[in-house]
């Protein structure tokens, strides 16, 4: 059985290890192995690690195979507060990346800082983060935010505000090295004021950007396509919102989108050239073993990775929508695994998988023996 883990993982589809040793999809969930790399809390004491983002170039001071975290909440623990990104090497070496002082932003980010999951990095250098900010901790304080583009020393250089981003709180990005295209997930169109109801506007943009050479100029946001509406949003007080969260980017151009107030992947075609909205997209597939899908990200063989905020598993679907048993990243608390699992990034080279667990404030690897 151990054989037959190693050989999937090392093909690239991580998660179908649960297809390797587990028959029938009333599976209980795998064991994986795991490996914590380190913890997440800065100086400063910011918790609740979000994004997740491996860097491909060393360029200052990124260096490529370190992973970049984001961190949500303060060191009070209050959400969309947190503003700092650190640098974590593979062998578990740790540094601040960045500290976003919401006082000194070259650029308007209406209502301040707090660093969702919204995590870039791209080969010019440039990282880019969303911030979906509250003043105290709070859904009914919570503001549009904005893209914080901040150069390869950590340096804020410059906010990308309107545009239809509204509390940016994912993304993905198709890097060409002079321009590229970020696909952000909106959560905050008109959800505050619906007090907890369920509105159904949240967006995936997609925002194209002019990528000045390393150093030079600022990347310039070129145009925006509504490519999804219409999701399921609303707010929550133990997740501050929930709505469109995950997001990634297939070889053959379909985007996938955690619908997680639907319990849902849903699938956008032809992301990278459609003119207009695909609305909430088609159905890859629906609760199974999905429980509040949040993080997602796909493998070059086209396998979709999504992990739970509901269970603290991990969920392996094929573009056409089989799900594999669930693999358990995290267990603890009551009920066991919720609100642990966020952000998760592919180690390169069939390494593994990156994931931060909020409930220790960790970056762990989901790895083959």
């Amino acid at each position: 059985m151990f054989r037959q883990r190693n050989r999937l993982l090392a093909g690239g589809a991580l998660a179908a290890i649960a297809l390797g040793l587990c028959a029938g999809p009333a599976a209980a969930a795998v064991a994986p192995d795991i490996t914590t790399i380190a913890s997440t809390v800065p100086g400063n004491g910011d918790v609740n690690p979000y994004g997740v983002a491996v860097v491909p170039d060393s360029i200052g001071a990124l260096q490529r195979g370190n992973v970049l975290v984001s961190n949500f909440n303060n060191k009070a623990n209050q959400q969309g507060t947190g503003r700092t990104i650190v640098q974590i090497t593979p062998k578990g070496r740790v540094s601040t990346f960045a500290y976003v002082d919401p006082r000194h932003l070259p650029g308007r980010c209406p209502g301040g800082v707090g660093l969702t999951t919204a995590l870039s990095v791209l080969r010019s250098g440039w990282v880019i983060v969303g911030s979906l900010p509250t003043k105290d901790g709070t859904s009914a304080t919570a503001k549009a935010g904005c893209l914080l583009v901040l150069d390869s020393r950590g340096k804020v250089r410059e906010t990308i505000a309107g545009w239809g981003i509204n509390g940016p709180w994912d993304m993905t990005a198709a890097d060409y090295g002079d321009h590229a295209d970020l696909f952000v997930t909106n959560v905050l169109n008109g959800t505050v004021a619906g007090n907890g109801a369920v509105v159904r506007r949240g967006t995936v943009l997609r925002i194209a950007l002019s990528i000045a050479q390393r150093g030079y100029g600022l990347p310039r946001p070129e145009a925006v396509t509504v490519i999804g509406s219409g999701f399921p949003e609303r707010t929550d007080p133990n997740a501050l919102v929930v709505g469109p969260t995950g997001v990634g980017l297939s070889n053959r151009g379909t985007l996938y989108v955690a619908d997680t107030a639907a319990n849902r992947i849903a699938a956008i075609p032809d992301a990278l050239k459609r003119t207009r909205t695909a609305g909430t997209g088609s159905t890859v597939t629906r609760n199974g073993h999905l429980n509040g899908p949040l993080g997602l990200t796909t493998t070059r063989r086209g396998t979709i990775l999504t992990v739970n905020g509901g269970d603290g598993n991990l969920v392996s679907i094929t573009p056409n929508g089989t799900q594999g048993p669930p693999v358990q990243l995290d267990d603890s608390g009551t009920p066991a695994g919720a609100g642990a699992l966020f952000g998760i990034a592919l180690k390169p080279r069939h390494g593994g998988l990156y994931f931060v667990d909020d409930a220790d404030n960790t970056l762990k690897l989901l790895h083959r023996r």
